[in-house]
């Protein structure tokens, strides 16, 4: 019985670990097609295709991203308490509101594109890009709404499959669009502004990959919800509820439940834009061209960010998996359990995150060079200054889903407030006295996300009574990385001087992987049971103390 309860405490680690591992696969994909999209659009290109996407991501944030989140949790806690009906009725009312509301916000970005690129980014070229992303709007809030109703059943499978889907077409038909666009731009464009509009042609063909992905994937969850339909009716056929809740009641929870997300989450997505904004503003007053700027943002977004997002695809994973099963243990009033799940949930993100931060830290320059052939010391620093922000990034985004997922809504908007204003102080000071330029962006960037991770750490420790284990969650993964760190750096050293080139930067990443996985297990940073928990858990237990890595328990 000990052994059944154990496995089915630990079943939301498997199914975020396989959304983790989807996560990082589309990181992946959407880094590796970065590549030749980054070589076809150049900086300039790559400017204007992030500001286009960060205008997307704020359109998106208020047309369907809290959805899921929303979705899932609603649906999870009415199961917890044996309510199949009232739970189906959650997703019919919200995809409803899905359809209304992201056909809406698809229209407006369409139409107000010209307006919002010219006015607002200060970059009018992006304007043809963000006409191209509109529909995806609208298309992403009805798939926002059927991943959550599968993840509020705790199966996180179809939303990581799709998600996989989704990249893989995103990255053929950006890179196909991109090529195509740039090209079809530099022939209609001859003589003034040539290059830029073939930029902003080439990036609005990259984000037609964004628009077709999206479709594929939601064609997807379609098929499985239809190919589900059978199980779908047998379950609410044998729903004995007496209350059935009515239609206004629900829309008007989810719209409690979303707007705090909507909040919380729009602070991390506005944050970037009043990045770009003041940055921009700032650069044209010192005297920076509008190609000047836009090329070191482009950098910025292109590749820096591209890179940090990788691992914070992890944290965003956890913190989507979590919600579901903290929010159906907190509804049972079982402390344990809740305090079982926050403590895997940032113990997991923390021995990813960890390594990532002191690998891109001593691989800098080498990864640029490997993956977008750039040698130039300043965007190496660029990754060296901000490595640190995946460990504070990823604690951020997982404690933020733990809040949300004990009911604490309110916290992680309060919070991102008071760090979006600490951001700014810090950031506006940079770029105009001290005149730090696009390091600037980086180094506030840490600040705020170190502010997010003090005062989420504080609401949590006050609402549920949880206090943060440290040794494994902390201080074993930076002794491990650490022991990784200087393995790598001294590996790479040596395979440069007789192999040289991308080679010894793909040997020293394979040698990080193995010297950090080895050094936390000698460590102790995991125990057979967690090791277990994860998807086949006893075939790697069973490696693992074949090459004696973990000692045997002794019962």
């Amino acid at each position: 019985m000990p052994e059944r309860r154990r496995k089915k405490e630990n079943n939301f680690m498997i199914h975020g670990v396989i959304l983790s591992i989807a996560a990082v696969i589309t990181k992946i994909i959407g880094a590796i097609y970065r590549i030749p999209l980054t070589n076809i659009l150049g900086d300039e290109g790559n400017g204007f295709y992030s500001y286009a996407f960060d205008v997307y991501a704020i359109a998106l944030l208020l047309s369907s991203f809290s959805l899921p989140l929303a979705v899932s949790k609603l649906m999870s806690a009415r199961i917890a308490r044996g309510q199949r009906r009232n739970a189906f009725r959650v997703f019919i009312c919200a995809l409803f509101f899905s359809i209304v509301i992201g056909l809406a916000v698809s229209l407006l970005i369409f139409f107000g594109a010209d307006f919002i690129a010219a006015n607002i980014m200060k970059a009018p070229m992006s304007a043809f890009a963000l006409k191209v992303l509109a529909p995806a709007l609208f298309i992403v809030s009805v798939m926002g709404v059927i991943r959550g109703y599968f993840q509020g059943l705790g199966n996180m499978i179809p939303t990581a499959i799709s998600q996989v889907l989704e990249q893989i077409f995103n990255a053929i038909i950006s890179i196909v669009g991109a090529y195509s666009l740039f090209k079809f731009g530099e022939s209609v464009a001859k003589g003034k502004n040539a290059e830029q509009t073939a930029a902003a042609y080439g990036a609005a063909g990259g984000t037609l990959g964004t628009v077709l992905g999206a479709l594929f994937a939601l064609l997807f969850l379609l098929f499985l919800f239809y190919m589900n339909r059978h199980n779908i009716h047998r379950r609410l056929r044998a729903d004995r509820s007496a209350r059935i809740e009515s239609r206004s009641r629900i829309i008007r929870i989810l719209l409690i439940t979303m707007i705090p997300v909507v909040m919380s989450t729009g602070i991390y997505n506005i944050n970037s834009i009043i990045d770009k904004t003041v940055f921009n503003n700032v650069m044209a007053s010192q005297g920076y061209t509008v190609l000047e700027y836009t090329a070191l943002m482009g950098i910025y977004s292109g590749k820096y960010s591209v890179l940090i997002n990788i691992p914070l695809a992890i944290a965003n994973a956890l913190g989507a998996s979590v919600i579901p099963s903290l929010t159906a243990a907190v509804t049972a009033g079982n402390k344990t359990l809740t305090h079982s799940k926050i403590n895997l949930s940032v113990r997991f993100g923390m021995i990813v995150a960890i390594p990532c931060c002191v690998g891109f830290m001593v691989l800098a320059s080498p990864i640029m060079q490997l993956l977008f052939n750039d040698a130039r010391t300043s965007t190496a620093m660029m990754l060296i200054l901000g490595a640190v922000t995946v460990v504070f990034y990823s604690l951020s985004t997982i404690t933020n889903a733990i809040l949300q997922g004990i009911n604490q809504m309110n916290a992680p908007v309060k919070n991102g407030l008071i760090s979006l204003v600490i951001h700014l102080i810090a950031l506006f000071i940079m770029l105009v006295p001290l005149k730090w330029n696009i390091y600037g962006v980086v180094i506030s960037n840490i600040i705020f996300s170190l502010c997010m991770c003090i005062l989420n750490a504080r609401d949590i420790a006050k609402a549920s009574g949880y206090k943060q284990e440290k040794d494994k969650t902390f201080f074993k993964p930076v002794t491990a990385s650490v022991i990784m760190g200087v393995a790598t750096y001294a590996c790479y050293l040596i395979f440069d001087i007789f192999i040289g080139g991308k080679i010894a930067t793909l040997i020293a990443i394979v040698v990080a992987v193995l010297v950090y996985a080895i050094s936390l297990l000698k460590l102790g940073g995991l125990s057979e049971d967690e090791l277990r928990s994860m998807p086949k858990g006893d075939l790697i237990v069973h490696i693992c103390k074949k090459f004696h890595l973990i000692s045997k328990e002794i019962f």
